[in-house]
Parts: C-alpha cells; structure tokens; sequence
C-alpha cells in the first residue's frame, strides 16, 4: 500500500489508515472478537496506521487496540491518539450520561486542554493501549464544548483555541522536540479554525473530518491549499460522509450523523449511476476523491468488522479514470473548482 509522508516529519502512514471510533461502540455495540478480527484484517491487508482517542467508546476504542498491538512488532504499525477529553470514573451506582456510545465503560468525558492535562492523557492512553509509545498525537476538539455546531458563523463560540495553544500544544511540541513522538496535529470536525491553527502553530499534519468528501468538500478553497504550501499534511476523516458512501442511498443511510435528507438520497444515486457506467465502486469513488489531493496523505474510514475493512482495502485497491472524475464534475456531482485545485 502507497505510503505518504505527514508534514516534515519521518512519519509515514499509509494511505489507508483504521479510523477508532467503530472499535469504540459507535452507535451500536460490536464484540471484542469482531475488534480483533477487524484490526487483524487491517494489518493483514496492509494498513499500516490505527487512529483512536480517548474520546472514542470512553477508552474502550484504545482498549480494544491494546488486545491486540501489543502483541505486533512495534516497528511494524503507527499509532495516533489525542488528547483533550479527558476520562473520569463513575461513582458507583452511577449511569454514563446518554452519549453515541453504546455500552462505554463507567467513565464520564471532559475537557481539558491544559499541559498537564495533555500530559496525563498522553499516560493513560499508553496504559488503555499496553503499548510504551505513541507515534501521532494529536489535540482533539478545541473548537468544541459539548455540542458545538462546526457550521455555526462564530467558529470561536465554543472555542478552546487559546488553552490549546497555550497548553497542549506547548506538550506535543516538547515531546515530538524530545523525539518521544514522531508528528503532532490537530483534529476536528470544522476547517475554519484549522486555518487559524496552521497560522499560530508548527504542525505536521491536521485531521479534518467531515468537510472533505465526494459530496461535501467546502474545504478546498482555503484549508487545503494552506496545508499544501505550509506542509501540513491533511487526513480525512468521515470519507463515506459517516455512511452513505459506504452503504449507497439505501433506506435510513447516514448522513452528517443523521438520516440522509432526500436531495442528498438523489445526488448519491446519480454518483452511484456514473460508477456504474466506469465500473468502479462507490467505495472507491469516497476514498479516491480525497487522495487526489496533493495535501492528503490518508483516508481513515471506520470498519465495525472484517468484512468492512477488507471492502475498504479493496476499494483503494480499484483504478479510478480521470474521465470518471471529469463526468462527476460535468454533472456538477463535484464542484468543478474543487476538482481542479487537485492533483497530488
């Protein structure tokens, strides 16, 4: 599998890479065996990176990976983890507040974007995960407190931009100084305030989630052209847009974490029609569109079992034709200035 370099680091992750959030329960509960098959597939078919965070399943995401990794040679995977949300321990007899987590352990989540807080997130990470380093880390979710609308005009309502800055960030750029980790970043389900990022920090990659995809890319025009001339190497999360463009316009398929509204529904049956007409996958379509970006190094969709990720890799193993890419855009199903800002 074609590997790319994040930033100006020596971290190289593969194109490929194992988004955590499925391995931490989202929205329904998978087996622990159903993890470790999922993550087996992964490292089976080539993948070279696994992406989770404390946030993801309360801890149980990096659980999972700890049944696992450690018994992988080190030099053989990369990790990336985050902090920012930091776990605490129920009371006895005290329920989890109701979250997109099913069945998470007796833990709460809260903010906290401090050095010292980055730091102790850093410890209990490696402890969830039984492994004695990391190699990505990143800050997860400063532009949110609890329910902050990404679309909203003030990117900075909810903002934790200057605690980031002044605390974690100080913490991840001491240890990737110190060589105990190889890339630092920051993740987030909005572009506006990664801009401000690139401008206020030395980073080596930003995890963008949600906002570069086959049918929502409002990134393009300003986010990704900063990361290409700052080298900050761009990494998408949500690439099937959180499900329809894995499972196709079929009844009740997600969108943006929500059912798809019927204009969404149409428009993913005429991209399904075009793949059709090329005989390439709507999977290969959500996968490829990002890496054609020359700021993109990976593609982190999330698999729930063995069978979605070996479907995964199998997509990013089809050949996608530029004609395919210029019928989307004659069709407008991809914005025709988006495309042409490509070209890795």
């Amino acid at each position: 599998m074609q590997r790319r370099r994040l930033g100006n680091s020596q971290v190289e992750v593969t194109t490929l890479g194992l988004g955590g959030t499925a391995l931490g329960n989202i929205y329904s509960a998978i087996t622990d065996e159903a993890a470790r098959e999922t993550i087996g597939e992964a490292l089976a078919g080539g993948v070279n990176w696994f992406d989770t965070s404390p946030c993801y399943g309360v801890g149980l995401s990096e659980t999972r990976l700890g049944l696992v990794l450690p018994a992988v040679p080190r030099d053989s995977f990369l990790l990336s983890t985050k902090v920012g949300y930091m776990l605490e321990p129920l009371p006895p007899g005290v329920a989890a507040e109701p979250m997109i987590w099913a069945d998470p352990p007796p833990f709460s989540l809260h903010y906290d974007f401090t050095y010292d807080a980055a730091m102790r997130s850093i410890e209990g990470s490696l402890l969830r995960l039984g492994l004695d380093r990391l190699d990505m880390v990143s800050i997860h979710d400063p532009d949110q407190t609890a329910g902050a609308d990404p679309n909203a005009p003030d990117p900075y309502a909810a903002s934790r931009f200057d605690e980031a800055m002044g605390g974690a960030y100080k913490a991840l750029h001491a240890l990737r100084e110190q060589g105990v980790i190889g890339a630092i970043g920051v993740g987030m389900n909005q572009w506006r305030m990664l801009v401000d990022f690139a401008h206020a920090g030395d980073f080596d990659f930003f995890l963008c989630a949600g906002r570069y995809n086959l049918l929502f890319h409002d990134a393009w025009a300003e986010l990704m052209p900063l990361c290409a001339q700052k080298d900050i190497s761009v990494i998408i999360g949500g690439p099937y847009a959180s499900g329809i463009l894995g499972s196709g316009a079929v009844e009740g398929a997600p969108y943006f974490y929500q059912p798809a509204p019927p204009d969404i529904m149409e428009k993913v049956r005429r991209i399904e029609r075009v793949c059709a007409d090329f005989g390439i996958s709507l999977r290969a379509a959500a996968l490829h569109w990002p890496l054609r970006h020359r700021a993109v190094a990976s593609v982190i969709p999330g698999s729930r079992s063995r069978t979605e990720m070996s479907q995964n890799i199998a997509a990013l193993d089809e050949s996608v034709s530029d004609a395919f890419w210029t019928a989307l855009s004659e069709q407008a199903l991809v914005d025709p200035a988006a495309m042409a800002a490509t070209g890795y």
